[in-house]
């Protein structure tokens, strides 16, 4: 008897020592620094208690988070059972704006249809999952994101929702020198309808040209998307555009100046519409070959040679005519078409200008003069091109001079390789 109840003993000693085990081993696993998320879950249920909410729905980046990188991923998730709902509100610049996403099939993830996070905007998270078991359980976050302290634009030409002619080229001039040249190609977009080719083309770190193989086909709506918020050109220094603006291409206006000949042909959808007689550079200051596209149109202006390196020893320009009238700017260095009313027995007989193309006209411009009625028959965007001058042809980056460069080498100038 003595020997049974010793057995006894060591059985309820040793039904002791494991439900002690069982519970350490328990307790162990709740205080565990290291232990999986997921099997906190479990330690739940051995109590039967309900999960936190936290340990039911995984959201990174994680509540409260501040200053935190456009490169990091939202994510929403659970380790079992799934997703209800999610909502993700973006509050940028004094708005609010849903932020859409998709729930996989299996429940157990959403993700964002952004792939990168916008820049000095707040996210808020709400979502609800049920767990394993069934139960609901929902979870509400917020974070910040980073807060850059510089940023670039584009200057953009043409202007939104205007009308142009066929030889338009889209032209982006950033206010800081781009170091990530893909990055910002990729992020701007130019189509057309009737669709046709449209590729990029860098003039250097700060200017990105878009253009087709060939002048545009007249009625084409181009379309010119910007999606540079918060990409990073450089180093720190990120987008700030986000916006979508359009054009229409007009006729085809192009125009032939023969500066030998002393004349310029217009020619309408491929018809010659007149040949107007003009003045072209003199010998000293003659007039590049090319092809030109007016830039601007400015019915009077004011053109010093000081400003363009036409100095007297004194520093003055060679010229200052403060009325010049009908002007269209073809280059950025300078070169104009435009009325001449201080020579006028020179178009058609003789080159006096500095590099400028003049026809007729007379002081305060007058819509019967060949000067006016050109310029009232003209479009920004519209192509004059020049031939037989004593000069080099216009470079591709002088104005929107891009047509007089190949199409291979046009497209070996994109930065997406």
């Amino acid at each position: 008897m003595r020997q049974r109840h010793g057995q006894g003993r060591a059985r309820r000693a040793g039904a002791a020592l494991a439900a002690v085990l069982t519970w350490a081993g328990l307790l162990a696993g709740a205080a565990g620094c290291t232990s999986d998320p997921a099997d906190r879950s479990d330690i739940g249920e051995a109590f039967g208690k309900a999960p936190a909410p936290e340990d039911v729905i995984r959201i990174s980046p994680d509540d409260g988070s501040k200053g935190v990188r456009p490169g990091r991923r939202l994510q929403v998730g659970v380790p079992s059972g799934r997703l209800e709902s999610v909502k993700v509100v973006k509050s940028q610049d004094a708005q609010d704006s849903e932020v859409h996403g998709r729930i996989s099939e299996d429940g157990l993830r959403w993700e964002p249809d952004e792939t990168r996070l916008a820049l000095a905007a707040k996210y808020t998270v709400d979502a609800v999952a049920l767990d394993g078991h069934g139960r609901r359980s929902a979870r509400h976050t917020t974070f910040t994101t980073f807060v850059p302290d510089e940023r670039f634009i584009g200057y953009v030409t043409p202007e939104n929702r205007s009308t142009v002619g066929t030889g338009m080229i889209v032209s982006l001039e950033f206010n800081r020198e781009i170091e990530h040249r893909a990055a910002v190609e990729r992020a701007v977009h130019v189509t057309a309808r009737p669709a046709v080719e449209i590729r990029p083309h860098w003039f250097g770190k700060d200017r990105l040209d878009f253009r087709p193989q060939r002048y545009w086909k007249p009625g084409t709506q181009v379309t010119v998307s910007l999606r540079l918020r918060d990409v990073e050109g450089a180093p720190g220094v990120y987008g700030l555009q986000y916006k979508t603006f359009s054009f229409t291409v007009g006729r085809s206006q192009v125009s032939l100046v023969d500066a030998a000949a002393h004349t310029m042909q217009v020619r309408r959808d491929g018809a010659l519409l007149a040949t107007v007689p003009i003045t072209a550079g003199a010998p000293r200051h003659t007039t590049y070959n090319g092809k030109m596209v007016v830039m601007e149109m400015l019915e009077l202006t004011r053109m010093n040679g000081a400003t363009v390196g036409f100095k007297k020893q004194n520093g003055k320009g060679e010229y200052d005519i403060p009325d010049v009238p009908h002007a269209l700017r073809l280059t950025d260095s300078g070169t104009f078409l435009h009325g001449n009313y201080w020579a006028p027995n020179a178009p058609g007989h003789v080159n006096v200008s500095h590099g400028c193309v003049g026809l007729m006209d007379v002081k305060g411009g007058s819509s019967d003069t060949p000067a006016g009625w050109f310029f009232d028959r003209s479009l920004v965007g519209d192509v004059v091109q020049v031939v037989h001058s004593n000069d080099k042809k216009v470079a591709p980056d002088n104005g929107l001079g891009g047509w007089n460069m190949g199409w291979k080498a046009w497209k070996a100038g994109s930065a997406v390789k």
